[in-house]
């Protein structure tokens, strides 16, 4: 099983947008400052997740939400969830 998930750092208004298998263990990498993208960001907190099969699939997934460049995107995303 294989996630895409959206975390919110209140710190920056900020979200970040990223795909994993292990959504606690990948939330704790990025509130200990181990993804320089975020590092800055910290503390985050998860907002929003969808599941895939198929690695594959969530980065599609991933680099669907990316490519749109929409912070608005994303609040339709978690007033929908």
């Amino acid at each position: 099983m294989y996630f895409v998930y959206i975390i919110y750092s209140k710190k920056r208004d900020r979200f970040y947008v990223g795909y994993t298998s292990d959504i606690s263990f990948r939330i704790t990498k990025h509130n200990a400052g181990a993804t320089v993208s975020t590092r800055s960001g910290i503390p985050w907190e998860l907002v929003y997740t969808e599941e895939y099969l198929a690695k594959t699939e969530a980065i599609k997934r991933e680099k669907e939400i990316k490519n749109k460049k929409s912070r608005k995107y994303i609040e339709y995303l978690l007033a929908k969830d």
